[in-house]
C-alpha cells in the first residue's frame, strides 16, 4: 500500500491501483512472484530507444518547430535541454521538464480562449490590437510566461488578424472551440504564422501547461519503480540518468513497456497471465457511462477540450443509442491543425467528422489516425498486447457485438495488470520524485 496522503493526487493515484488490485483474479503468489522479479531488474537492462540516443528538444524551440520534431521522430514527447547550460552533473539544470502534445493542446485551447475573447468585441479596435501588443511587450519585458504571457500573445496575434480583415465577416463566438472553428484556417494561420505569436518556444508554456511532471530514474533503480511510475503514477515516459552523469541515457514510455511485453511471448510467466481473458483480469476497469467520446458532428477543438478536461490522451467518435464506434481521435492528431492548416481551409467549421476524413485522403496515415482498434470482452490479454504493440496505439476500445462502445483499455491499464506495489515501496525507493509529483 503506498503512502497515505490527503493529497488528491496521491488518492486518485490509490484509487486506480486499489480497484485493479481488487479486479485481478490472479493468484497472490504468482503477483508476489513476478513483483519480486522486476524489483531485482535493473532498468539499465531495458532496451535503449530506436537509434540509441534519446531525441531531446532545447527550451528555446519554437512551438510549430517542436511539433515537427515530434511528429517527423514519431513520438508523442521529448525531454526539453536547457541550451543555456552545456557543462553539469546536474539533471535539475540541464532538463526543464519534457514537452508533449499534451501541452501542445493545453496552450492551443487557451489560444483559442484568447481568440474567442478578441472575437466577442464589438469592433477590431476593441479586439486588443493596441492593448494586446501593449501587453505583450510588458509581459515579455517583466520575464512574464504560461498563460499571461501566452495570452497577451494571442491577442496581440489575433488582433492583427482582426484589424487586418481576417476575421471581419466571421460570426461572434462565445466559447473556444467554436472561436477557432469560426475563424477556419485563418486561426491555425494566427498561430504559427502571425508574429510575435510564431516566436512563441517550448520554454515559454513547458511549466503552465505540462501534463506531468519530469521524474527521472538512475540507472541502477529497478524496472518495478518504471512500472508503478508508468501505471499507478500515471506517467507516460520515465527519463533514465546515470549516477554523476546530467544526460539522459534512456527514455522509456508505455508504449516502450508494451513492446517489451510482446516480445516475452512464449514464456512461462508471460503465458500465464496474457492467457486469460481480460475478463479475469477485471478489464476494462472503467464502466461503459464512465468512458467518454464524441460525435463526428462535433468541433474538433471540443475533441481536445475533452481530452484536455478528462486528462486522457484519446476518444471513441461514436454514433447512435449504443454509441457504435466509428472513428478515433488521439491526442497527437493535434498536429495536423498545426503543421497542415492548409488542408483545412475549405471550412466554415471543422467537425470532427470533417477533420478525419480530410486527414485520411491528405496523409498516408489513414489507418492511425481514423481507424478505431477494437477488442471484444472475450478476448485475451495477450490478444490485447499484441493489437497495441502491432498498430503502435495507446489505446484499444472494448466493443459489444453490435460494435457499440462498452469499455477502453489504455497502456496504463496493461501494465497494471502484471505488478502491484510492495508495502512501503512508494516512501522507501521514490525518494525526491515523491514530492515533486504530488506537488506538481
Amino acid at each position: 500500500m503506498a503512502q497515505s496522503s490527503n493529497n488528491p493526487k496521491s488518492a486518485s493515484y490509490d484509487a486506480y491501483f486499489e480497484k485493479v488490485q481488487s479486479r485481478k483474479k490472479l493468484p497472490l503468489s504468482l503477483q508476489e512472484t513476478l513483483t519480486a522479479a522486476f524489483a531485482r531488474i535493473p532498468v539499465s537492462s531495458f532496451p535503449q530507444v530506436p537509434g540509441g540516443k534519446v531525441i531531446e528538444i532545447p527550451a528555446d524551440t519554437s512551438i510549430g518547430d517542436a511539433v515537427k520534431i515530434l511528429s517527423e521522430s514519431n513520438i508523442m514527447s521529448a525531454p526539453v535541454k536547457n541550451p543555456d547550460i552545456q557543462h553539469t552533473t546536474e539533471w535539475r539544470e540541464r532538463y526543464l521538464g519534457i514537452i508533449d502534445y499534451a501541452a501542445i493542446v493545453l496552450w492551443v485551447l487557451e489560444s483559442a480562449g484568447v481568440a474567442a475573447a478578441a472575437l466577442s468585441a464589438s469592433s477590431a479596435a476593441a479586439a486588443g490590437v493596441g492593448a494586446g501588443a501593449a501587453g505583450t511587450l510588458g509581459a515579455l519585458a517583466l520575464g512574464a510566461t504560461g498563460p499571461v504571457a501566452v495570452a497577451g500573445l494571442t491577442v496581440a496575434a489575433v488582433g492583427v488578424a482582426v484589424a487586418g480583415g481576417i476575421a471581419a465577416d466571421k460570426a461572434i463566438a462565445k466559447d473556444a472551440p467554436t472561436a477557432a472553428d469560426k475563424l477556419g484556417e485563418d486561426f491555425y494561420k494566427v498561430i504559427l504564422q502571425e508574429e510575435p505569436f510564431k516566436s512563441t518556444t517550448v520554454k515559454s508554456i513547458l511549466k503552465s501547461y505540462r501534463w506531468a511532471p519530469f521524474i527521472p530514474v538512475a540507472t541502477d533503480s529497478s524496472m518495478l519503480s518504471v512500472l508503478l511510475l508508468l501505471s499507478k503514477y500515471r506517467l507516460r515516459n520515465v527519463p533514465v540518468i546515470e549516477t554523476g552523469n546530467s544526460s539522459i541515457k534512456n527514455f522509456i514510455t508505455q508504449s516502450a513497456v508494451i513492446q517489451g511485453l510482446e516480445g516475452c511471448r512464449g514464456r512461462d510467466w508471460f503465458d500465464c497471465i496474457s492467457s486469460n481473458p481480460i475478463s479475469k483480469l477485471g478489464l476494462p476497469f472503467m464502466t461503459p457511462d464512465e468512458v467518454v467520446g464524441v460525435q463526428g458532428d462535433e468541433l474538433v477543438l471540443e475533441a481536445f477540450k475533452k481530452m484536455r478536461d478528462n486528462q486522457i490522451g484519446g476518444l471513441p467518435v461514436v454514433e447512435g443509442l449504443n454509441r457504435k464506434i466509428t472513428g478515433n481521435v488521439s491526442i497527437r492528431d493535434i498536429r495536423f491543425l498545426l503543421l497542415k492548416p492548409e488542408l483545412f481551409s475549405n471550412f466554415r467549421q471543422l467537425t470532427i467528422k470533417d477533420f478525419i476524413n480530410t486527414v485520411a485522403l491528405a496523409t498516408p496515415e489513414t489507418g492511425k489516425v481514423n481507424k478505431p482498434i477494437t477488442c471484444n470482452p472475450d478476448s485475451t490479454l495477450g490478444d490485447v498486447i499484441h493489437t497495441l504493440a502491432s498498430n503502435l496505439v495507446h489505446r484499444i476500445y472494448v466493443v459489444d457485438d453490435t460494435n457499440g462502445v462498452i469499455g477502453v483499455i489504455t497502456l496504463r491499464d496493461v501494465i497494471s495488470c502484471f505488478i502491484f506495489e510492495p508495502p512501503n515501496f512508494f516512501d522507501n525507493y521514490f525518494g525526491f520524485a515523491a514530492q515533486e509529483m504530488l506537488g506538481h
